[in-house]
């Protein structure tokens, strides 16, 4: 455990190093909206990183809006003033990875949201894909077997049924870092995984028959744990 914290805080740092790079090129070159950056290869020995370093570096400020990479053309400058860019970057470099218990926080308030929004929005298609990781969910359950990736699946499937693509990108963002601590925090109690066969099932029906509001009840019912994990002044 302890060599996969320095390993996470190590690329973290390296890759703030290079971003801080990509800035002080920025303002030394006096680059401008629409200006090209060098490319991955010349940024990659300059800095004497690997390209993949760079590459991870300018896709963390083309997330943020920063940047803009054209297939076959190159990264530019995106159509942000340099101060407001030099004051976003600060702002990126002083950003915390999120703790547990914010991904989960984060979690909560989205999926109340994509469950309601998939009541209203989805299609045929995504009822069969949401049918398939209920079932999938069950039959590991019920064969006693760690269900937890079943369970996020069956999640992502709603939100990818809310038809909103940012929200589903969010949940894409914060689901691996959930399935990887989820048990290690001990959120739920040893009979949720049964509980949660029912609860995925009344989740399911609501939105079957298109009823946003009841979605949302019953998403609020199955996170009643990760509420209390979450809200409890106990830690």
């Amino acid at each position: 455990m302890k060599i996969e914290v320095i390993t996470s805080n190590d690329s973290q740092k390296l890759q703030n190093a290079i971003i801080t790079k990509i800035r002080d090129l920025i303002n030394f070159k006096n680059l401008e909206p629409g200006d090209k950056l060098p490319s991955e290869r010349m940024l990659a020995e300059k800095f004497e990183v690997t390209r993949s370093n760079v590459r991870d570096a300018i896709q963390k400020l083309e997330f943020y809006g920063l940047l803009k990479s054209i297939p076959q053309s190159g990264t530019f400058v995106a159509n942000i003033g340099v101060i407001a860019l030099n004051g976003m970057i600060e702002d990126i470099l002083r950003l915390d990875e999120p703790d547990f218990k914010s991904l989960v926080e984060t979690r909560i308030l989205l999926e109340l949201k994509t469950a309601s929004l998939a009541a209203t929005r989805r299609t045929e298609e995504d009822l069969v894909h949401m049918k398939e990781t209920l079932d999938a969910y069950e039959k590991k359950v019920l064969n006693n077997k760690d269900a937890v990736q079943e369970d996020l699946l069956f999640h992502l499937a709603i939100a990818k049924a809310s038809g909103n693509s940012t929200m589903n990108t969010l949940m894409l963002t914060i689901t691996p870092e959930i399935l990887t601590n989820f048990e290690r925090y001990h959120v739920c109690d040893e009979d949720q995984a049964l509980k949660g066969i029912k609860e995925h099932t009344d989740i399911y029906e609501a939105i079957k028959i298109q009823n946003p509001s009841l979605a949302k009840e019953k998403m609020k019912i199955h996170f009643k744990a990760l509420y209390q994990y979450c809200y409890s002044d106990s830690e």
